[in-house]
């Protein structure tokens, strides 16, 4: 990501489990709840313009936690090397976030 040009910033903790985890956020509700929180916390605490995950299932569970877009690694790849915008990146008001590295 960093060569593609962004800046990389590493939450704490960032090996730790988003409670996604396949069907764990069915079989476990409640765990998976307290894990997504923390997760979040330790993200927002960065004050990100964007999350980037590679994985669906933390992508839609970070998502339904807070207000930062979160996109797919892939999709700010394809976006730094010509491809389109991703959609979560575009504002209400039409405007894309300068992600590029200071």
């Amino acid at each position: 990501m960093k060569r593609a040009g962004f800046e990389v910033v590493e939450p704490a903790d960032s090996h730790l489990c988003c409670g996604s985890a396949g069907t764990y956020n069915l079989m476990q509700p409640a765990i998976s709840k307290e894990l997504k929180e923390r997760k979040v916390r330790t993200l927002e605490a960065r004050a990100p313009d964007v999350i980037a995950a590679g994985n669906i299932g933390c992508m839609m569970q970070i998502g339904s936690g807070t207000g930062v877009p979160v996109v797919h690694t892939v999709e700010l790849l394809d976006w730094a090397t010509g491809g389109p915008v991703p959609p979560a990146l575009r504002g209400e008001d039409g405007q894309i976030p300068d992600l590029r590295a200071p």
